[in-house]
């Protein structure tokens, strides 16, 4: 099974490599150009791996009713969900890029992105192996949590909301809800005649959702649930074994765990077999394309903002159980409402970031904070332009 994730993982990290999928440079394209091409790529990965989804369950292949981590459980940590991804979105444009970009560049020759998965990988250790979470999050987490159980709600995705409100069976309301999803996104994104050009951007949305569908294929098909079986025989039992797909932040933290004890393998789950393919797969094909390049920090401010950003990245993406990939892609294939807060806060943070980075840029002696961000606000169409305190030139 690790191997299977490492392949997997390789060649989505070859392909994320030569076409340069990146969910942070879709943002930066739609917020700083109006170029929505690579947010395009990434819908149409979300689209790959949520009619992926649905027909494996509607044939009874994969059920991700019960997954790692809970993306359809009855607990909804709605303010979890915004609160760490507007963390996470900060955090990864400070870093320059997400988890999975982090990776790639790594394999690239990237020294920096070395430092942020280190660093990264430090907070996802404490958020997940440490009382730092249990502390600073889990009560207000845990007080505003909503059980759904109490109003008759069996999960927190689309298709059992939708049967609780109707009274469907729940298959059957997943179905329907997501073929809408699916159908909706298909519009939005093909609607672009430029889009259908751009084969690249096509085929890395393509191969990105696929790569998250093969994952939650073996996890959670008959061969996943050989793995499970024979883990429980295990004098010591993996950790991660479930059914489960691709997320980045976690296995970080857990990679983190692993370097301190290397002699129990035991430590070596499923996601971090994800984490080394994305790495190699990259590498090879930068060794190959002959774009293998050193990168170090071009000043200490440079390092400061990335250690910050890894930092935050580490934190918000455990708190918000995922990254651009995690919840973006592969939570948002089960229409779980938690993950689709999830991806709209990360969007936000890190739109917003590079908004306040822009106005601090080009109002060198007068960007306050405050100036910058009432100014980033209004060009969100989130203020009014009568509050606009710095010009957009």
């Amino acid at each position: 099974m690790l191997l299977i994730a490492f392949c997997i993982a390789f060649i989505m990290g070859a392909i994320v490599n030569k076409t340069n999928f990146c969910t942070m440079g879709a943002v930066s394209d739609w917020v700083n150009m109006g170029d929505k091409n690579r947010l395009r790529s990434w819908l149409f990965a979300i689209t790959v791996a949520l009619i992926g989804v649905l027909i494996l369950e509607a044939t009874g292949l994969i059920s991700v009713d019960s997954t790692l981590p809970p993306y359809r459980s009855e607990g909804f940590a709605w303010l979890r969900f915004i609160v760490g991804g507007l963390i996470f979105g900060i955090g990864m444009t400070l870093a320059s890029g997400c988890g999975n970009k982090t990776l790639i560049r790594i394999g690239g020759g990237n020294m920096k992105s070395i430092v942020v998965l280190t660093i990264a990988g430090m907070f996802a250790y404490l958020m997940s192996k440490t009382s730092f979470y249990e502390v600073l999050f889990y009560p207000w987490v845990l007080a505003t949590t909503i059980d759904l159980s109490t109003y008759n709600i069996s999960g927190q995705d689309l298709g059992s909301i939708v049967s609780a409100v109707t009274g469907k069976e729940v298959d059957i309301s997943r179905n329907f809800i997501g073929a809408i999803f699916a159908a909706i996104l298909i519009g939005v994104i093909f609607k672009s005649a430029d889009f259908r050009k751009q084969h690249e951007h096509i085929f890395s949305g393509f191969i990105v959702g696929s790569a998250v569908l093969a994952a939650w294929y073996f996890t959670g098909s008959a061969i996943g649930d050989e793995w499970k079986e024979t883990a429980e025989f295990m004098d010591d039992i993996p950790v991660g074994v479930a059914t489960q797909s691709l997320t980045f932040i976690n296995p970080m933290g857990e990679t983190f765990f692993y370097v301190m004890s290397p002699g129990n393998t035991s430590l070596i789950s499923f996601g971090m077999a994800a984490l080394a393919g994305i790495i190699t797969g990259s590498f090879v094909y930068a060794i190959l394309s002959r774009s293998f390049r050193f990168e170090w920090f071009t000043s200490i401010a440079d390092m400061l903002q990335h250690v910050i950003g890894a930092a935050l990245m580490g934190t918000g993406g455990v708190l918000a159980m995922g990254c651009t990939i995690g919840q973006g892609i592969t939570g948002v294939s089960t229409l779980s409402i938690g993950s689709m807060l999830a991806l709209c806060s990360i969007v936000f943070g890190s739109a917003l970031t590079m908004k306040i980075q822009y106005y601090r840029i080009i109002h060198e002696d007068e960007a306050t904070f405050i100036k910058a961000l009432s100014s980033s606000l209004v060009d969100l169409k989130l203020l009014p332009s009568k509050l606009r305190m710095l010009e957009n030139y």
